[in-house]
This record gives C-alpha cells, structure tokens and sequence, in this order.
C-alpha cells in the first residue's frame, strides 16, 4: 500500500504564492509519475502538472510561467505556485503512479488540500 499525504493549501491574495507538499509512502518500488490535479466547484478534475522519468515535465496551459513542480530523493513532490489568480481557486489532490512487478500501473490519489485566491 502507499499513502499520500498533501499539505500546504490555504487563503491567499490573487498575486501571491503557495507551496503544495505530497509526500508519499509505503511500498514504493518504483514510481512512474507524481503529478497535482484540481477541482474547482461545479468542474471537472483536471491535470495541473505532472513529472516522472517516462513522462517528462508537463503543465496545463493556465498555469504555465507560473507553477513550478519539482521532486525530492525522499518521495515528496511539491507545487510551487506563484502569481496566483482567483480561477486557480479549487481542491488540488496529489496522484502519484506506481509500477507493479508485472508492468502495470496503480493511481493512488491523497484527500486533496484546499487553495483559495481572494480577488
């Protein structure tokens, strides 16, 4: 099993910054992806950044020139958000992919964090 743990969200002035912790544990042989997910009322889940060796570095549009995800050798990916909108107001859930012996893959996902930007 792995656990996901997400920390860091909170209130902000639109223009600010915030910086999302996952850190993630358990039984990690090996870890395809880590990557930042949000929902915002009324939408849908959508991807907002995602690192992994296979993957490479991506980013929604929105919030390209802005957000930065970065990875430490301790399993703890972060998401350092900077010149914060009102519209990146949402819950932001950590998912983090990991391989199986048999060369499939398993999403596990943490409770999500709440960021919210004050116009």
């Amino acid at each position: 099993q792995v656990q996901v743990a997400e920390s860091g969200g909170g209130l902000v002035q639109a223009g600010g910054s915030l910086r999302l912790s996952c850190a993630a544990s358990g039984s990690l042989v090996s870890i395809k992806s880590m990557g930042w997910y949000r929902q915002a009322p009324g939408k849908q889940r959508e991807l907002v950044a995602l690192t992994g060796r296979t993957t490479g570095t991506n980013y929604t549009d929105s919030v390209k020139g802005r957000f930065t995800i970065s990875r430490d050798a301790k399993n703890t990916v972060y998401l350092q958000m900077n010149s914060l909108r009102s519209e990146d107001t949402a819950v932001y859930y950590c998912k983090i992919v990991v391989w199986t012996p048999t060369g499939a893959t398993i999403d596990y996902w943490g409770q999500g964090t709440q960021v919210s930007v004050s116009s």
